[in-house]
This record gives C-alpha cells, structure tokens and sequence, in this order.
C-alpha cells in the first residue's frame, strides 16, 4: 500500500448498548480488545500511518490496549460525536499530508485485506467510496404507532460499513465546511461529503464485516473468531543462562531480588526468552538468535519485552492471536511463588492479551545437576496460538 495512505480508527464512543462495563472497543475478544483486533487489521494490510481517536477518560484502557504496536501515532481526543472524532483524527494527520485516508470503526473488528484493498482502491479511482452490502429483506416504514404506511425499494437500499476511504484533502475540506455551518450531526463520512455536494461511490461490503452493539454481537463474533481462526498451533520454548554477579534477576519481565544476577547478552530474562521462542516456534518463523543476534552489539543490555512484542507483531501480521502462554522456571533460588501474579500481569502486559491467559509455575530441581548447585536457571514456555485456516 503506497506511503501516501493513512488510516483514522474511531474509539471514543460509549458503546452503552453493548451491557454494563468498560467501553465495547477495550472489552476482551477471545483474549484481545476489539480496538486492538481493529488496528492489527489495518496494520496488517500495510497501511503506513494510524492515527487512533479515543475518548479523554480512556487513556489508560487505550495504552493497555494497544501495547507492542509501535507504528500509531499517538492518540487524540475525540469529541462529542463521531463526526467531529473524525475531524480531531484528520486534523492530526495534515501535517503528514496523506492522499488517501481511511476511516474505520473501532468496533469492525473483522474487516478483511481484501476489503481494506478494495477501499484503497475505490479511493484512488473516485476520491470517495465506502462499502455497502444488499438489502436481501423486505424494508417496511411505519408510522408513531407502527402501522404500516409504506415498502420500501430494497433494489436501492445499502447497509452501510467501514472502512470509509476518501481523498484525505477533500474529506477534511468537508469536515471544516460542516464545522463552520455548526453541523456536527453526520453518523458518517460519507453523509457528510453528500452534504458538501460531492459524489460518493460504493464498493462490494462483507458480510461478516459486523459491528458490534449489542451483547449477541459479541457473542457471535466469539463464534466467528472460533471459526475463522481455526488453525491452532503449539510451540515450545526453552531458555538456560548462568548465574554471576548482581542484586537481582529479570523473569517475565519483572525484577526480583536475588543475590546473584543472570548473565546474559541482553537482560537475559529466560522466561521472556522462551516465551519469544515458544511464539516464533509455532509461527515455524526461526528462533530469538535468528532474529536477534548476541553477536549484533545493539542487543547488549537490552530489556527482552522488545522480543516478546517482536515475536507477537509477527504473529499479528499473519492475522493470527496469541491464545495461552504457559511457563514452568526451574530454579533452586529465588522462590517464584511470591512473584507469580506480578509475572503473569507483566507478560500479559507485553504481549497484549489478559492475565487469565498467562500460567507461571516453578520447581526446582532437586538439588541434581548445575541447577541443583545453584549455578543458573531454566525456562520452559508453552505457547498456543491460532492462526487463520488456509
């Protein structure tokens, strides 16, 4: 997808009629929020710039949300509708000065490549297009009381989805138009460009391509997350470094006192290092010193939640997720049992997915071989992820 392209993703909306809790787009979705799941789509299709729009109180939420994604630019603040969300997300982006922006609901989750493709396409050939699907029921208006007064023509009704694409100057052009002449009304984008007197063009939807409101949405997108990503892997991971000199050890990304430390090229946290190789191991994507070398001097010292996100983002790429990790550290010192939940919490954090998909375990070794003398420690990761069938 070429340079000039940007993407605006809409996160700062309620979402009252999804239930009680936080708002849908941060609710966990087979392990992974729905904004997340959105921007990995649009990361995926290789669109260069992503600029996300969150509502004020959610910073935290969105931060959580949104870990390892190294490429958004940082969010702005959407306001009271979605119409002038989207004018605070193209403001952000004219100083990049796209040619092509699309604009996306947090809450599509499942858009595909090849919608995205379509909607770049349609884009560049009219400057304004969005997807639409058929009508395929009978479409009755009625009156305040619900008496039938009319059939509509579904021949010429669509529903409407994003992604929205549009010239990025033109879009914005609208935007301030509408914003002068106090109209902040517009559900979408391409209402809006209708207003301005521009033409819209449509482009083939998906139908799968839901958005999700309501509770029964969320419970039918867990099926289809089920059947979509069907192809489920396991990969395994093990790390061993040497105890030496030092105040503490870093495992799954947490410090833990201990009167010695871990030698290693980087921090080497064995559990992270497991954990890298577990993820890569089922993608069949090499292995930690494949992709980071103890010989390239860059890596020296450096904290491995860099190569769990790595491995993750590699994972995300192939429109795959990360199911369960599951890590057993054999050691004779220092006890993990009082670090375990701050562990779980840590890699969780890194990887983008929820504590309760995260097992810590330990043993030792009893008192048999180097671990047995105290002189390193071993980890073991299990990693389960599932992958797009085909």
């Amino acid at each position: 997808m070429p340079e000039s392209s940007a993407g605006i993703i809409v996160a700062a909306g309620r979402g009252r009629r999804s239930g009680d809790g936080i708002p849908k787009q941060y609710r966990p979705l087979a392990g992974q929020s729905a904004l997340r799941r959105s921007i990995a789509r649009l990361a995926a299709s290789g669109i260069p710039i992503l600029q996300v729009v969150i509502h004020p109180d959610d910073r935290d939420l969105y931060d959580e949300a949104t870990r390892g994604f190294d490429r958004l630019l940082p969010p702005v603040a959407g306001g009271e509708t979605r119409q002038t969300s989207v004018l605070a997300g193209l403001k952000a982006l004219e100083s990049h000065r796209p040619q092509v922006v699309l604009v996306h609901d947090a809450a599509r989750p499942f858009a595909s490549p090849a919608l995205i493709a379509r909607a770049q396409q349609a884009a560049k050939a009219t400057g304004a297009a969005i997807p639409a699907l058929r009508v395929i029921d009978t479409v009755k208006t009625v009156d305040a009381t619900g008496r039938i007064v009319g059939t509509a023509d579904r021949d010429r009704l669509r529903i409407v989805q994003t992604p929205q694409a549009f010239a990025f100057a033109s879009l914005l052009d609208a935007h301030r138009r509408a914003e002068a002449a106090g109209r902040t009304d517009f559900t979408d984008d391409a209402a809006l460009l209708e207003w301005a007197g521009r033409p819209v063009s449509t482009f083939e939807g998906e139908a799968g391509n839901i958005k999700l409101t309501t509770p029964e949405d969320f419970m039918r997108a867990e099926t289809m997350l089920r059947q979509e990503l069907s192809d489920i892997r396991t990969g395994m991971g093990f790390d061993v470094h040497a105890f030496g000199p030092g105040d503490h050890v870093t495992l799954g990304g947490v410090r833990i006192p201990h009167d010695k430390g871990l030698s290693g090229h980087s921090d080497a946290d064995v559990v992270l290092h497991a954990a890298v190789d577990a993820i890569l191991g089922a993608l069949a994507d090499g292995d930690i010193g494949a992709h980071f070398p103890p010989s390239d001097p860059q890596w020296k010292g450096a904290t491995s939640d860099r190569f769990l996100k790595f491995a993750v983002d590699r994972l995300a790429k192939r429109g795959g997720v990360l199911a369960h990790l599951d890590v057993t550290v054999v050691s004779e010192a220092p006890k993990i049992g009082p670090h375990r939940d701050a562990m779980r919490a840590r890699i969780a954090e890194i990887a983008g997915i929820t504590p309760d998909r995260v097992g810590v375990k330990a043993t030792t070794n009893e008192a048999m071989g180097f671990i047995g003398r105290r002189e390193g420690m071993v980890a073991y990761v299990t990693a389960t992820i599932r992958l797009p069938a085909g």
